[in-house]
């Protein structure tokens, strides 16, 4: 999907620099904070440098309600109610390396010309915070939709399945599916503490 998501407006965006990326992440007023912002950029930026994402470059992470994914998931979708994660990308999925999205794909674009010294958006991502919450105190979080672990985990896996959509993944076809979940699962089991001397 291409697009973007409405603006922030007032609500508490924050850049964090995680390598050559950018993370801009907009936390909706009411919604509970489950983890660091910290924590959560150097989740989104090892996601990223495992889908071969440009650098530098920027990235937005919006963490909201469900009233707003319904909202966007009709808009954008076209479909009734509330979902987990939306994705925005701006680039097209040959931007990428190789990866079973990318192997669909038309013949390549021409690159996007930015001036000197910008910071390409790779796209956007909105998560429904309370949506994890849900999903993963009932037992229908994970990928096979059957897993009752902390809410936590659940939003490192909507964050992580988020970039890689933004990376031109897709789990539309069930051999690029097997290979999307393997990664996530990768992921998911790297430690989401900073690296050593690193006082983030």
């Amino acid at each position: 999907m291409t697009g973007s998501p409405p603006p922030a407006g007032s609500d508490g965006t924050r850049a964090i620099y995680q390598g050559p990326w950018r993370i801009d992440m907009t936390v909706r007023p009411g919604v509970p904070r489950l983890l660091s912002g910290a924590a959560l950029a150097r989740t989104a930026a090892r996601a990223l440098a495992a889908a071969g994402a440009p650098s530098p470059a920027s990235l937005g992470v919006i963490f909201s309600s469900d009233t707003e994914l319904a909202s966007l998931n009709a808009t954008h979708m076209g479909e009734p109610g509330p979902t987990d994660v939306l994705s925005f990308p701006l680039l097209p999925p040959e931007t990428f390396p190789d990866h079973p999205a990318r192997a669909k794909a038309a013949a390549p674009s021409a690159p996007f010309v930015l001036p000197p010294s910008a910071r390409p958006h790779l796209g956007d991502i909105v998560i429904s915070v309370e949506r994890a919450i849900a999903q993963a105190h009932a037992g229908r979080g994970g990928q096979t939709g059957d897993v009752r672990w902390a809410a936590t985990d659940e939003l490192r896996l909507l964050l992580i399945h988020g970039v890689l959509h933004v990376a031109g993944w897709d789990h539309a076809d069930p051999v690029e599916e097997q290979a999307m979940r393997s990664l996530e699962r990768r992921l998911l089991a790297e430690p989401s503490l900073p690296p050593r001397g690193n006082g983030n």
